[in-house]
């Protein structure tokens, strides 16, 4: 592990100075992703300002809609009572991520900002762009099964890890950040980025701006929303493909809903083709799949090392059908 500076702030504004002041600075909170890194070699910075004592861990009603502090950690949301009667989908999404050890580490201003678990990101010996830039990228024609099928560029196909993240897309959520330039609020949704030509940078946050808190808005769909997690194993594993999905039915047809997939992207994967195939009409098997089709008709499957990756775009759309039949089929009997 390279050698590296330790500090601990008084305030928050400290701390971003202290950040924005050293191009390999980072903040240090729950360092369940972090840690990993230093020891493996993928994390060499220079500091570490560590910001557990700043972060407030309050969860918090604002006018009918729930504001979560950065400190947070996973295990207390996805516990809270709010979340799980009014935000399901989160609570499930939470509990579907890691082992209960992490959760209790994991703060829900890092969650969001873990890195890729690709295998050749995580392995400091094969060239990796998203890692250093210009060096090439190990996963094409590699081993790709866990790799993107919407999204990708020929510089990267790494996919986003976390569950909470896509939890949070569907949901809506704003993303509220403090950095050198002040104060700013962001839809979740605009948090992650494609890879295009600059793979290495993960999300659209500017050097030294630190997430403070997330709001979850007050929705008629919410209540009634789930996430599924296809995975290699029944726990403790990265999804293979995931889907959240909230909406809300009257005179038995979808009045309004909300769509995202992950493990299929660089980012939470906001399903918006879908979403307007779906809305206004009544369910059933046939617009299930067609939603689907719409929503995955620019996929692009990976050849590799073990076979590629072409399973996951079925997969994608049995889950999304899945889940749809299950929800609109408990709306119906309410």
């Amino acid at each position: 592990m390279k050698p590296f500076a330790y500090g601990k702030p008084a305030t928050t504004a400290e701390a971003v100075r202290a950040v924005a002041a050293e191009p390999s600075a980072m903040f240090l909170a729950g360092g369940t992703n972090l840690v990993d890194h230093l020891k493996l070699g993928v994390a060499q910075p220079d500091r570490l300002v560590d910001i557990t004592g700043l972060m407030s861990t309050e969860i918090r009603e604002d006018d009918g809609e729930l504001v979560i502090d950065a400190g947070v950690r996973n295990s207390d949301l996805a516990a809270d009572r709010r979340v799980r009667e009014r935000y399901p989908v989160l609570a499930e999404a939470l509990l579907s991520g890691a082992s209960p050890q992490l959760r209790n580490m994991a703060t829900v201003g890092g969650n969001p900002l873990q890195r890729t678990r690709c295998v050749y990101f995580q392995d400091v010996t094969t060239p990796c762009n998203k890692r250093s830039p210009g060096s090439g990228c190990s996963a094409i024609g590699g081993y790709t099964r866990h790799h993107a099928i919407l999204g990708a560029s020929d510089q990267c196909v790494a996919t986003h890890p976390s569950d909470m993240a896509v939890a949070m897309t569907m949901l809506d959520a704003r993303v509220h950040v403090i950095g050198p330039s002040g104060e700013r609020t962001l839809p979740f949704a605009e948090l992650h980025r494609l890879p295009g030509d600059h793979p290495e940078r993960d999300t659209t946050l500017e050097h030294g701006e630190l997430i403070t808190d997330i709001t979850l808005p007050a929705t008629s769909w919410s209540r009634r929303s789930t996430y599924r997690k296809v995975r290699d194993r029944a726990s403790y594993a990265f999804a293979l493909v995931s889907v959240a999905v909230g909406l809300s039915i009257s005179d038995e047809t979808i009045e309004d809903l909300r769509i995202a997939f992950g493990g299929v992207a660089h980012k939470p994967w906001r399903a918006k083709r879908a979403e307007e195939v779906l809305r206004g009409t009544r369910p059933s098997e046939d617009v299930f799949r067609a939603a689907a089709d719409a929503e995955l008709a620019d996929a692009q499957a990976l050849d590799g090392l073990d076979g590629g990756n072409a399973f996951k775009i079925p997969l994608a759309a049995r889950t999304l059908a899945a889940v749809l039949r299950d929800l609109t089929a408990e709306e119906r009997d309410r």
